[in-house]
């Protein structure tokens, strides 16, 4: 419960349900509700899926499961669409789940299935929608803002709740379907201010009919020969249609660490559980 004068609730209201529209804790929700695996492709003669969810929680949780469409932007964000923009491909129409809405105790699970079924006629390429799982008020418990007033008092206080929800991408690819990435604009940027970390910024330009999807390793080679990891990110997408992606990764270092009078590589791997093929990479020289 926090509390708050008369003349600040307006403000403050509007900032909770800010929080509690647009989920600004993330983290906690992973934290609580664990889906495995966090990425669907449907390839080849594949027709079906199954997720497993479960709730790491202390409490009892219900989930709304949907179809959504999202696109994602040059900085990696996903923004929610209803129409598909130039080369944008949905597979929502393709896809059957169930169930539709799970109810978890505390350290319980659920399967989802999920079933493909192609159209005739379907045009090669990849097609993708997400599955959203939204999580669902309490009727027991406050799931909203509440503003009470205190008896005889002069202050109001206000109560949130705040529901969250993730989503994962599922994917659809049909008939013959490829892609590459390069990466370029590679640089060390300083920090932007004391006591802040350094920055890897790079681009990866993606072409073809398909997204990539791998990680990313940033090593630093000393004039002497010794070699560092700097910098690194897990499952770094670019999704179709989208030919390019800004990316900047945090440097390793310690703060106040600077590396020059070496060369930085850049590579881009696909995940060692889908073979770590090497799909990319790029050196350059830091005076």
């Amino acid at each position: 419960m926090t509390t708050l004068r008369p003349k600040a609730v307006l403000c403050s209201f509007a900032s909770l349900l800010l929080v509690s529209l647009i989920g600004l804790v993330p983290g906690r929700a992973w934290a609580d509700l664990m889906i495995n695996p966090t990425r669907i492709v449907f390839d080849k003669n594949q027709r079906s899926a199954q997720i497993d969810v479960i709730n790491d929680g202390t409490t009892p949780a219900t989930y709304r499961l949907n179809i959504v469409n999202r696109r994602m932007t040059e900085t990696g964000e996903f923004q929610p669409i209803t129409e598909p923009g130039p080369g944008d491909q949905f597979a929502g129409q393709m896809l059957v789940f169930s169930p539709r809405q799970i109810v978890l105790q505390p350290g319980t699970q659920q399967l989802v299935r999920i079933a493909l079924r192609k159209p005739a006629e379907l045009a090669p390429g990849e097609y993708r929608s997400h599955l959203s799982f939204d999580k669902v008020a309490d009727p027991t418990l406050t799931n909203a803002i509440e503003i009470q007033v205190k008896p005889g008092g002069n202050e109001v206080g206000v109560t949130i709740a705040a529901l969250i929800g993730v989503s994962i991408p599922i994917i659809v690819r049909h008939g013959e379907t490829d892609a590459s990435v390069t990466l370029t604009e590679v640089s060390i940027e300083k920090p932007r201010a004391p006591g802040q970390p350094g920055v890897v910024a790079l681009h990866m330009n993606r072409t073809g009919n398909r997204s990539v999807y791998g990680d990313l390793t940033a090593t630093f080679k000393t004039a002497s020969g010794a070699e560092q990891v700097v910098a690194q990110a897990g499952g770094v997408s670019v999704y179709v249609p989208n030919a390019l992606r800004r990316v900047r990764l945090t440097l390793q270092t310690p703060v106040g660490a600077v590396l020059s009078g070496g060369t930085l590589r850049v590579t881009y791997r696909e995940r060692t559980a889908d073979g770590g093929k090497l799909l990319a990479e790029n050196t350059v020289q830091i005076p």
